[in-house]
């Protein structure tokens, strides 16, 4: 492996605690299910106050009804901000419950709603489902705030790997739409562009471990219904084939520095800078695809932390 020595010794016993899994729609059915074996083995905190219940909203126009998994701290005497979450899985495995750990602790940290989308999966469900399915669970959520206690002004969007792709998508196409307004996108190490499959000189010391090449180009694959890099790409499907990103709502993006995505997410950050809107930027040395997996490293700490203070000055406003 010629980017091993640069691996965070931190997290060395993360990639032996998850041997390599290679995708194919041979074995999509197992990768799916060691997945739902994952969450179901993953230790939930009790004490929290905060009330987590499931809800099916409105899907796409001749579409299914979406569910979505709600995270909410005890009553307060005013709305809360929320946040949408889209959850990853190279956009062909995965579900709202991947996160509930973590979404119970940052809904009680931050004092915000947390929406997770169970959003339709490639490549049985190809674009545009899925982003459409976001963007019913998105104007959902906008419609009935009121009812939900949250304050209609600051919603945020966002999640991780493929759902940071789809929260990106969102972004546009509530941008295009007009019909949520959207104060932030938090996207955490996101798949943006199929592009990269087909790089003529890809980076040599990215994408050796976690989320390989390979499976990059099967996750694109089963999401596009083509090859990808071909021509006439929407936008909605993979947000770095936009045109014009300027009107779009501050991003936070952060990757790691052997990650297979860093170079997009670099390259999308850099022209939202260029297009007038506010981006923070993180690059975590050392660190691969899903490295805040291991909690524990510093790097993920502080991955975490860098993550959480930006969605509360995001949603809160700048302390005072």
């Amino acid at each position: 492996m010629i980017s091993e020595h640069l691996i965070d010794p931190e997290l060395k016993p993360l990639l032996e605690s998850y041997p390599q899994a290679e995708f194919s729609i041979e074995n999509l059915a197992l990768r799916r299910a060691e997945v739902e074996a994952f969450v179901k083995a993953t230790p939930i905190p009790e004490g929290l106050p905060v009330v987590v219940t499931e809800r099916t909203v409105p899907g796409p126009a001749g579409a299914p009804s979406v569910r979505v998994l709600i995270h909410r701290p005890v009553e307060t005497d005013r709305p809360m901000p929320a946040l949408l979450h889209v959850h990853g899985g190279g956009y062909v495995l995965g579900a709202p419950e991947m996160r509930e750990a973590i979404h119970r602790e940052l809904a009680a940290d931050l004092g915000i709603t947390i929406v997770s989308v169970d959003y339709r999966l490639a490549p049985e469900t190809p674009h545009p489902g899925p982003v459409e399915d976001c963007y019913a669970a998105l104007k959902w959520l906008h419609a009935e705030a009121e009812e939900l206690g949250v304050d209609p002004t600051r919603l945020a969007i966002g999640g991780e790997s493929a759902g940071g792709g789809l929260a990106a998508a969102l972004a546009l196409l509530a941008r295009d739409r007009g019909e949520v307004p959207v104060r932030f996108q938090h996207l955490i190490y996101p798949m943006l562009d199929d592009r990269t499959c087909t790089a003529s000189d890809p980076n040599p010391y990215t994408g050796e471990f976690f989320w390989t090449p390979k499976n990059n180009r099967f996750g694109w694959s089963s999401l596009l219904g083509t090859a990808p890099g071909s021509a006439g790409i929407s936008p909605y499907a993979a947000a770095a084939r936009a045109e014009d990103l300027s009107g779009l709502p501050p991003a936070f993006i952060s990757v790691g520095a052997l990650d297979l995505f860093l170079e997009e997410n670099l390259e999308y950050a850099r022209r939202l800078m260029r297009a007038g809107v506010p981006v923070e930027l993180h690059v975590y040395p050392g660190a691969f695809h899903a490295f805040d997996l291991a909690r524990d490293a510093q790097i993920s700490i502080a991955a975490e932390r860098d993550s959480r203070t930006a969605l509360r000055r995001a949603l809160h406003g700048p302390k005072t």
